[in-house]
């Protein structure tokens, strides 16, 4: 209902893994990167965890639909809270193999059969396990033995474990010792630093057809959508949505900083559970204030940095020699 009055062709911030939205800072490209090269060269084990809501599944999703283009397969499990014999007929379905009254035994003479003759064609086979901080071990020792599934030189089946850094938790224990010493490639995803929620806002309103992002949400603005959000993207959408939805409610093109305050508030965003040895009441409001004095300092000196800027394009390099520039 906002879009005719922000200028846009389609929703900037909803929540789905919309691979055509995709964001690629340091880490992200990094991350994408050791995927890519993970199943391109035939690792075998790659590992890739992020705190909730930090892109993991938007990248997995850019990265198949990139490898979707060439010679590659794969199995994409999305609810990983299954026995070792539903994970094993979930693969085998979805590579479209019959799995109709198999056995432990059938599904894996299947599932080997299917990946060899395409290793012989040349092709890549890839399974995909999203949100795998929630795989139980007798699963994870399951993934361990398909990738038994090898020539002398490279796996025939790429693996690429997705979750949260509970993973890694899981990973170091010494049941799975076999298993973290077969991954091959890891990658984590952190949140965005604060230049990178304004890079991130500006790039989802311009692939949605608006061409002036600063007049809608100006940096002061960004600097509250930051704090709250603490980076996270999945809630950088949640408070730009609601922030749109209430800006059109107000007939308001230009987001103020106050609005991002509401909507934080209505979401409970300052509500954060914490462990039993929590931090007093007090130091968490000292945390606080510290990290607003940050974000005022930093817009300062974007100010200042843009008025500089501004100040040398005005008076330009009058009397200016070669070897002595003026400014």
């Amino acid at each position: 209902m906002y879009k005719r009055f922000y200028n846009l062709q389609k929703n900037p911030f909803e929540i789905t893994p919309d691979p055509s939205f995709l964001f690629t800072t340091k880490g992200h490209n990094e991350a994408l990167a050791t995927l890519y090269y993970g199943v391109r060269r035939r690792k075998g084990f790659v590992v890739l965890t992020g705190e909730v809501g930090t892109g993991k599944t938007l990248l997995i999703r850019s990265l198949l639909q990139t490898l979707r283009l060439g010679d590659v397969n794969y199995a994409y499990v999305f609810n990983s809270r299954l026995g070792p014999i539903e994970f094993l007929q979930y693969i085998a379905g979805d590579f479209r193999l019959p799995i109709s009254s198999k056995s432990k035994s059938e599904l894996l003479l299947e599932l080997s059969t299917f990946v060899i003759s395409r290793f012989k064609k040349g092709l890549t086979t890839v399974l995909v396990v999203d949100e795998a901080h929630h795989l139980s071990e007798e699963v994870l020792e399951e993934i361990r033995l398909l990738t038994n599934l090898e020539t002398a030189e490279e796996k025939l089946l790429q693996i690429l474990l997705v979750g949260q850094p509970e993973l890694d938790e899981k990973l170091d224990s010494v049941t799975l010792r076999q298993l973290k010493q077969r991954i091959a490639l890891r990658s984590r995803l952190s949140p965005l630093v604060l230049e990178e929620t304004d890079g991130y806002i500006r790039r989802r309103l311009q692939v949605a057809g608006n061409t002036t992002p600063d007049a809608v949400f100006p940096f002061e603005t960004v600097l509250e959508i930051h704090r709250h959000s603490r980076g996270i993207p999945r809630l950088i959408n949640t408070l730009c949505e609601n922030a749109l939805v209430y800006g059109y409610a107000r007939q308001t093109v230009k987001i103020p900083p106050d609005m991002i305050e509401e909507i934080a508030l209505d979401f409970r965003l300052n509500v954060v559970t914490t462990a039993p040895e929590a931090v007093s009441a007090e130091t968490s409001m000292t945390v606080e204030k510290a990290a607003k004095t940050l974000l005022d300092l930093y817009a300062s000196l974007r100010q200042a940095q843009s008025g500089r800027a501004a100040f040398r394009d005005s008076i330009g390099n009058i009397g200016a020699t070669e070897n002595e520039p003026y400014i």
